[in-house]
């Protein structure tokens, strides 16, 4: 399987919240709301996640095993700099 398309829905500068981004698989399977968080080290990516009866969230979809999970991020997390590097050339920051 593997990622045809990442798509930016929001870009913050404020906050540890810094994107909300939607991969799609194969051109066939799309995944919403997955989440570019700055953690205390460094970025890393959230799915998307519900909160249960108990109040924990839970993640509603994830990757089965680590190395699926590394791609997905690498790939998503490189997607995140080309799109700060493509809009800081548009205003020349």
């Amino acid at each position: 399987m593997n990622i045809t398309e990442i798509k930016f829905r929001k870009l913050m500068n404020e906050g540890k919240l810094r994107a909300v981004v939607s991969i799609t698989f194969d051109e066939v399977f799309a995944v919403h709301d997955i989440k570019i968080v700055q953690g205390e080290e460094r970025l890393f990516v959230a799915m998307p996640s519900r909160r249960d009866d108990s109040g924990v969230f839970r993640d509603i979809v994830h990757p089965i095993n680590a190395e699926l999970r590394r791609e997905i991020e690498g790939k998503i997390l490189q997607s995140y700099q080309m799109e700060l590097d493509r809009q800081e050339a548009e205003t020349g920051a």
